[in-house]
């Protein structure tokens, strides 16, 4: 992966948690691309193109920084359950 530089200026008491490792470098670059998930500007596929790993590894990756895949209200997940039951019972009348 071609790679470039970019300079960020931060507070200095942030130096200590800007990370070298490898690990926590593909960490860092994933946590800045978040917002452009989250925006809609590029999608979770692309993200991961970018940086050189799988769609799953970056979910993988998200979920172990707490950020969750699906960003939906408990609203609504208890409304999709309910249909899935709804279309579940009325296949199970059918048969």
């Amino acid at each position: 992966m071609e790679m470039t530089t970019v300079q960020l200026q931060v507070p200095i008491a942030m130096k200590p948690y800007i990370s070298t490792s490898p690990d926590e470098e593909l960490v860092q670059r994933a946590l800045l691309l978040h917002p452009f998930i989250k925006n809609l500007t590029i999608s979770h596929g692309r993200a991961a193109e970018i940086l050189g790993i799988t769609k799953w590894q970056l979910i993988e990756l998200y979920a172990n920084e707490g950020i969750a895949y699906f960003d939906m209200p408990w609203s609504e997940v208890e409304e999709d359950v309910a249909t899935y039951e709804r279309l579940k019972a009325k296949e199970a009348s059918l048969a």
